[in-house]
């Protein structure tokens, strides 16, 4: 069977769309884990992967190219390509720059129709580093209109926009567009009116992925511009993914809540990621300012149930938290309770960090989401963070300062 198969990749190069998309087809069904023959993807990769610059094989080339062509077949080569991506030999070839520009290029650009399986790809190529130190540093190139185009992202299932924008092209940082994107299409609620095709929900576990990385979460908490056609404006880029922490869709709540968390193992930046709008901060080292990311109603409110709390225990609660309905439901998933108890601990590293928690209401919250719980390691994490915000403070004011 291995040999039959192998007869048909060179189909995959043929110029009749009918002849690849059937050659395709029966390639697909073996590019899952635990396939009997998905052995034949690998052929000849195994010496690659150690290079400093792995090889593709004529397979992993074509199904590359064929992301490309037209919907049917461009769909099953995005699906071959999501199912065979767990590999990190196959991983190496596919975080080369140039298809990673497509990649991201493709996600952008609202016009693209598989912009969800794209999405997925990039996922599951930025689980190793070397792709997300690739796409932290990535440029997309541009054109500048009423809106911008991707240059790169043109191909049978991505139309360029008509008008074509006059602009002229320019490079710009990908990661800032990945960003407005996945912010952007949560916003229009409705499917059937939106510009954009895809949900693109898997980014969530991109920034994730990315903010493991020291670089990922420098790019995060360091004032940027907020849109690329008004760059005098600043803004922390955590700030854009923040209010998705209840958002209806698990992998996409739980990729922001992962962020959040990732981020907050850098403590100079907690001053940034707790103050709110109102109030202009810096991340050391830098001294450039921008608003605040808020982010502590955003923690809270999957924490949080339907309870009513004295008067003098609601003041201190963010606005967001204020008499919250008696429908108000706790997240659900246990691990993304305990995700979020895990970044109030690590909020408290600092001084300032656990005095912020204390005046603004999170024992209030904890208190009853521990009363609530029926999972013993949420219940002894909360329980820790109940002793650090409870507990007195180190008698040095040097010690666990600030900045960490």
């Amino acid at each position: 069977m291995d040999a039959q198969l192998r007869e048909l990749i060179p189909f995959l190069r043929d110029r009749n769309p009918q002849v690849r998309q059937i050659a395709l087809s029966h390639l697909l069904p073996q590019t899952p884990p635990g396939s009997p023959h998905r052995n034949i993807f690998f052929a000849g990769l195994q010496g690659g992967g150690l290079q400093a610059k792995p090889k593709d094989t004529d397979i992993i080339r074509d199904l590359k190219i064929l992301c490309r062509d037209q919907l049917s077949i461009a769909h099953d080569a995005f699906r071959a390509l999501v199912n065979l991506s767990d590999s990190p030999l196959i991983v190496a070839s596919l975080s080369e720059p140039s298809f990673l520009t497509f990649i991201v290029s493709y996600i952008i650009h609202p016009g693209s129709i598989l912009a969800d399986l794209a999405s997925m790809l990039l996922s599951n190529l930025t689980s190793s580093s070397s792709a997300c130190s690739t796409l932290i540093s990535l440029h997309v190139s541009i054109v500048l209109g009423t809106d911008f185009y991707a240059t790169q992202s043109r191909c049978g299932t991505s139309a360029p926009p008509d008008p074509y924008p006059a602009g002229e092209a320019k490079d710009v940082l990908a990661l800032p567009l990945l960003l407005d994107a996945f912010a952007t299409v949560a916003a229009e609620s409705d499917p059937s009116t939106r510009k954009r095709k895809g949900d693109l929900h898997f980014l969530a576990s991109v920034f994730a992925n990315i903010s493991v990385a020291p670089a990922g979460r420098n790019y995060l908490l360091s004032a940027q511009p907020a849109n690329i056609s008004n760059p005098s404006e600043l803004e922390y880029p955590l700030a854009k993914i923040m209010s998705f922490t209840e958002h209806k869709d698990t992998i996409r709540r739980g990729g922001v809540a992962s962020t959040l968390k990732n981020c907050a193992f850098h403590a100079p930046g907690h001053k940034a990621i707790l103050s709110p709008e109102t109030d202009k901060v810096a991340v050391p080292p830098s001294t450039t300012l921008a608003p605040g990311i808020d982010a502590l109603p955003y923690i809270l409110l999957p924490l949080a149930g339907p309870e009513e709390f004295e008067l003098e225990d609601q003041e201190k609660l963010p606005e967001a938290l204020q008499f919250l309905p008696p429908t108000k439901t706790r997240e659900s998933d246990p691990a993304l309770r305990l995700m979020h108890v895990e970044t109030l601990l690590l909020l408290c590293h600092t001084r300032w960090g656990r005095t912020y928690l204390r005046e603004h209401g999170v024992y209030e919250i904890i208190r009853a989401a521990h009363l609530a719980e029926t999972v013993d390691k949420i219940s002894e994490h909360i329980e820790r963070l109940v002793t650090l915000i409870k507990g007195d403070e180190p008698s040095d004011p040097n010690e666990l300062d600030e900045s960490g």
